[in-house]
């Protein structure tokens, strides 16, 4: 009997069990930790989510009505709990226990044709006709190497909980995303003489206009993508002005908010004006625990908070089975498919604009698809390798959600052809 494996017990693992188990398929997950919710157990006790719950929660269990507009951390680990109680998924998972390595089955055909061997870290070896990898992408912490030596505190965005892991009273945050705003913004409301490197400008987004979240204000669904942007803009620029407005603070290099990174933060513009957050340009170099910064200046820091990211990290694969852009796994299927490998499901190797949860359900929906076609096709029926030809490569991590939509549906309508040209049910 088919039997498949789920690495992670995250909200994309979470996602994934529950579509396995209501198309029937026996299922092993294996969860690293001692218990689900992946990097939420872990994140600063400062976060908040910058979608709201109406729409961030997954398809078949909206969070609680009477819960904040925007729930804090504690929150989404206490619903994606309510999740897994709701739908019995615990007791399918294996806790304590790391995937070691995911290899092919060797046989002739296409790589992953034959199904894949998984080595966990209790020592055991066990094969399955398919894995769905979800072991997220904000796991691997991405510093970048800057000349110099830097002796103060050091903490990446994904180890920081609050500021009391800060030493020292100047602190020197580095990154301008929507973790490096939350980082600038604890540290001043704590007092600390807080600066943040701002290498490119930004668009900062309120969280909401006259109250609602944007993806709320339902006239805005009345015109395109293209227009809610410009309006979007208009409304910005009357709510929170321009980055002449805020000392120090460089001009957004793209004209469009779908051209930049997201970032919806108002208390960081806020603090900016009380003088509790100083902007500072790109880093130069480190000299003991001084700080020179490439306009010339420098300054000395106590600590450094780097909210520069992660790496889209795949430990347990064989590197040479896949193909990277700018460090990113390349995929096809709605970036559920890395290139060319069988029966390998990457589920939430995305981060479509927007609430974070439904993109995990809709990849798990269309990795159950594929399952379905192999099955159905007696054991294997070329997807992966149709689809790396067909489709193109997707390298990014941060995409527009329509983009990513049309992406899912063209995918749909790929594997309908595919499924009818074999005599395979979809």
């Amino acid at each position: 009997m088919s039997r498949y494996c789920i690495i992670g017990g995250g909200p994309a693992g979470l996602a994934s069990l529950k579509a396995m188990l209501d198309a029937g398929y026996d299922v092993d997950c294996f969860e690293m930790s001692d218990t689900i919710g992946g990097h939420w157990n872990h994140d600063y006790d400062a976060l908040h989510l910058i979608t709201s719950r109406q729409v961030t929660g997954f398809p078949d269990l909206p969070m609680p009505e009477h819960w904040p507009l925007f729930p804090h951390r504690d929150q989404m680990l206490e619903y994606f709990h309510l999740y897994a109680d709701t739908f019995d998924l615990k007791r399918h998972i294996t806790f304590n226990t790391a995937v070691v390595s995911v290899t092919p089955i060797s046989g002739d055909g296409p790589v992953g044709s034959h199904g894949w061997v998984v080595e966990t870290s209790d020592g055991a070896r066990r094969e399955y006709d398919g894995v769905l990898v979800a072991n997220g992408h904000l796991r691997d912490q991405r510093i970048p190497q800057i000349p110099g030596t830097f002796a103060g505190k050091q903490i990446h965005s994904g180890s920081y909980k609050n500021t009391g892991d800060i030493e020292g009273r100047r602190v020197l945050v580095v990154g301008s995303g929507n973790s490096g705003c939350d980082l600038a913004v604890d540290a001043a409301q704590d007092h600390l003489d807080t600066h943040i490197v701002m290498r490119r400008g930004h668009f900062f987004q309120p969280k909401t206009f006259f109250g609602k979240p944007r993806s709320e204000l339902g006239w805005m669904q009345e015109f395109t993508f293209e227009e809610q942007d410009l309006i979007a803009r208009m409304m910005m620029r009357v709510s929170v002005g321009t980055a002449a407005d805020y000392p120090g603070m460089p001009e957004p290099d793209h004209a469009t908010l779908a051209d930049g990174p997201p970032v919806v933060n108002d208390l960081l513009l806020y603090w900016i004006q009380h003088g509790r957050i100083t902007v500072r340009p790109g880093i130069e170099r480190f000299d003991g625990h001084t700080v020179y910064f490439v306009d010339g200046t420098s300054d000395d820091f106590d600590t450094i908070l780097w909210a520069t990211g992660f790496h889209a990290s795949l430990p347990f694969i064989d590197e040479s089975l896949l193909v990277r852009q700018d460090g990113v796994p390349l995929r096809v299927g709605g970036a559920v498919v890395p290139l060319d490998l069988e029966k390998l499901y990457l589920i939430g190797m995305i981060g479509a604009r927007g609430p974070q949860p439904p993109i995990y359900s809709i990849q798990a929906d269309l990795a159950v698809r594929m399952i379905a076609m192999h099955e159905g096709a007696g054991g294997f029926l070329p997807i992966a390798g149709p689809l790396t030809q067909l489709q193109p490569h997707e390298w990014r991590i941060d995409i527009l959600r329509p983009l990513w939509l049309d992406q899912v549906e063209q995918t749909k309508s790929a594997l309908a052809f595919l499924a009818s040209t074999q005599g395979a049910h979809v």
